[in-house]
């Protein structure tokens, strides 16, 4: 394999960054969306409780997520002919 060829196709890279995208703005609402509401709690105890409930709902989605879009990077890769280091689990 050519050192300057693209271990992926342009179409590959440009799919895969739109991927990355949609994932990192969910990961970043989840956590605006727990920031705003820790904010509330230390104004308001009352509030704790939801952001418990708000951690504990969003943070498996995040953690499949993450692991979603691993597997897939590493399936893209190993396709095109790359080696890549195990993905961990989630």
């Amino acid at each position: 394999m050519d050192p300057n060829e693209p271990a992926l196709p342009a179409g590959e890279l440009e799919d895969l960054h739109e991927k990355y995208r949609e994932m990192k703005h969910n990961i970043n609402n989840m956590f605006a969306v727990i920031m705003a509401l820790s904010e509330l709690g230390q104004r308001n105890p009352g509030h704790l409780e939801k952001l418990a409930k708000s951690v504990l709902e969003r943070a498996p989605d995040v953690v499949r997520q993450l692991g979603a879009f691993g597997e897939l990077l590493s399936a893209r890769v190993k396709a095109a002919g790359g080696q890549t280091a195990a993905f961990p689990k989630a």
